[in-house]
């Protein structure tokens, strides 16, 4: 994760690992519109969600998706993504989120 430049983040970033190659970090929200906060990731990574169920992204220029996610079910997105990550859920649930160190934006 990277330089947060908006809204307060209101989920909770846990650092499980970190080294020169690899960050990873759960993210957890225990609540319905809890976000991560503005922020632009100055590495490539991977996504495993923990749940099933569905997360509302803020993109620049005021664009909004929802994205439908499934337990264990990764996906990459590459360095310089923007965005406000925000649980769309009536429950608690948490993401893995794996930055790959070696490229930086």
């Amino acid at each position: 994760m990277c330089t947060d430049t908006g809204p307060e983040m209101t989920a909770t970033p846990t650092i499980l690992i970190e080294n020169d190659r690899v960050r990873v970090t759960r993210w957890s929200f225990a609540a319905k519109g809890d976000r991560t906060g503005w922020h632009r990731h100055e590495h490539d990574y991977v996504v495993v969600p923990e749940f099933d169920g569905t997360l509302e992204i803020d993109l620049p220029e005021g664009e909004h998706m929802t994205a439908d996610l499934t337990t264990g079910v990764p996906y990459y997105r590459p360095l310089g993504t923007e965005h406000d990550v925000v649980s769309g859920n009536d429950f608690p649930c948490s993401f893995i989120e794996i930055e790959l160190m070696d490229r930086k934006g």
